[in-house]
C-alpha cells in the first residue's frame, strides 16, 4: 500500500492506495502547522498501515521552477525520511489543490465541510496520479 501526502503550511491531506495499487482513497486530514509534529504523524500512519512507499506531493511554478514551497517540501521530506524506513518520492502536484476545488464546486461542497475535504481529496489526486504514471 502507498500513502499520498498533500503537505500543508497549516493541513496535510492523506490518502492511500488500494491493495493492488490501483486506485486512490482519501483518508484524512490532519491540522498542524509544526512540521515536526506533522512528519511524527504522518510516520505513525507509515507504520499503522503498513505503508510499503510514500508519494509526497512536491510544489513546483508553473514554470518548473522551485519556489519556497517546494523547498520547505523538500525539508519536510527529510525530515519523514529520518522517521520512516520506506521511499519517498517526490511527485509533482501542480494543479492537484485547483482540481480539488472544482470537484468541490461540482459537488456543491462549502463551508467547513470544503475546508477540512480540500487537502485530502488533493492527496488523491497526487497520489492517483502517480499510480496511473505506472511509476511503481
Amino acid at each position: 500500500m502507498i500513502l499520498g501526502v498533500d503537505f500543508g503550511d497549516s493541513r496535510t491531506g492523506y490518502a492511500v492506495s488500494d491493495a493492488l495499487g490501483f486506485s486512490a482513497n482519501t483518508l484524512e486530514t490532519f491540522s498542524e502547522k509544526n512540521m515536526t509534529k506533522v512528519a511524527e504523524h504522518t510516520a505513525e500512519l507509515v507504520r499503522s498501515l503498513g505503508a510499503e512507499k510514500i508519494v509526497l506531493g512536491f510544489p513546483k511554478n508553473m514554470n518548473g521552477t522551485v519556489g519556497d514551497r517546494g523547498k520547505k517540501t523538500k525539508a519536510f521530506a527529510k525530515l519523514l525520511g529520518k522517521l520512516v524506513d520506506c521511499p519517498i518520492v517526490l511527485w509533482d502536484e501542480r494543479l492537484t489543490t485547483v482540481s480539488a476545488h472544482n470537484l468541490m464546486n461540482e459537488t456543491n461542497v462549502r463551508g467547513k465541510k470544503r475546508k477540512d475535504a480540500v487537502d485530502k481529496i488533493a492527496a488523491a489526486f497526487i497520489l492517483q496520479a502517480y499510480l496511473d504514471s505506472g511509476a511503481k
